[in-house]
């Protein structure tokens, strides 16, 4: 089947926390945030979330619809991040074995289910969460305020959408299992209406200078036009860029990126201005921005190809598609 995010995110029609790990992070929070308001819906009656049930083979991508599902995510979501990235898990997180938090009960969860496994909670082997802009409402805020002041993506009444929570079983870390969760995202961006995404990605420890190649790469390639730019808050702002921009290797920059956000490139995204430590999640964040109406054709079949470092002419397509994009929205 044709990977169909081309058609769920061109202008025009109708389109339908992303941290690597992530999780409540710090406490601290901007002492002054956006106030979400809920989108307008005059005159649009409200309808039933997208069917989703996409099947590839044995897996199938679709929302979460019990209770024992959700669980079934925290689960999964509490081995990857604190059994196998070492996160540090607060007592109530350690006890139950799972990783959750008050954002849960207001976001939908995007499964991947192994029907050889079963067909519900006992066969999830990947999750997403996702959080529109109408339910955060119920909470008061997105997650990622905790890391970054995100008032310019708040702007307008369009729909925006955080994505978090990533993560997929070790046995499943293949390309089949991540096209399916992205056809998921892409049914559900259309049906929702969603104009842009966004979220917190990661690298894994809280040494900045260690990822100094990657993190200069993205401030100086891929910084988001100001009009959409989240900045880390003051407090735990974490200065990018690591490197003079002649001492960065694009090369070595790009094999140095996770896949999460090497994906989310690829799709045309950029990058806020500055890095967070997250110390209970053992992870340097960057934030995401990924405005669907300017995914093309081009990031789609490039996301749909084997996600391996291939030659070097890949950096520089990513480096030319991330710079001309912010020069002509900026």
């Amino acid at each position: 089947m044709a990977f169909p995010l081309k058609r769920a995110f061109q202008r025009g029609r109708a389109w339908g926390r992303m941290k690597g790990p992530g999780g409540p992070g710090a406490l601290i929070v901007p002492l002054f945030r956006p106030i979400l308001r809920r989108r307008r819906l005059v005159g649009k009656v409200p309808v039933p979330g997208p069917g989703l049930g996409l099947r590839s083979g044995n897996l199938e991508v679709r929302l979460a619809r019990t209770a024992a599902e959700i669980d079934a995510a925290q689960a999964l979501r509490y081995r990857v991040f604190y059994e196998e990235m070492d996160a540090h898990a607060s007592p109530d997180v350690a006890a139950r074995r799972r990783d959750f938090d008050r954002f849960d009960e207001h976001c939908d969860h995007l499964l991947v289910i192994d029907h050889e496994l079963g067909p519900g909670a006992e066969g999830v082997v990947g999750t997403y969460r996702l959080l529109r802009r109408e339910a955060a409402a119920g909470i008061g805020r997105f997650y990622t305020q905790d890391e970054y002041n995100i008032r310019r993506l708040m702007q307008g009444h369009q729909e925006i959408m955080e994505l978090g929570r990533s993560c997929v079983a070790p046995e499943y870390r293949r390309h089949q299992t991540m096209q399916l969760l992205w056809r998921g995202i892409a049914q559900y961006v259309q049906h929702y209406d969603v104009s842009l995404m966004f979220g917190c990605a990661s690298f894994r420890g809280i040494d900045p200078d260690s990822h100094a190649m990657p993190l200069s790469y993205l401030y100086y390639n891929h910084l988001a036009p100001v009009g959409i730019r989240p900045k880390a808050v003051r407090e735990r702002y974490v200065d990018m860029r690591r490197l003079p921009a002649s001492e960065v290797d694009q090369k070595a920059a790009l094999a140095a990126l996770p896949p999460l956000i090497k994906g989310y490139l690829r799709l045309g995204g950029f990058v806020g201005d500055g890095a967070v430590i997250d110390e209970q999640f053992n992870t340097t964040d960057v934030c995401i921005v990924v405005k669907t109406d300017w995914v093309t054709g081009k990031y789609v079949r490039r996301y749909n190809r084997d996600d391996q470092d291939r030659d070097p002419s890949e950096e520089g397509r990513l480096r030319r598609d991330g710079r001309n994009l912010a020069q002509e929205r900026a």
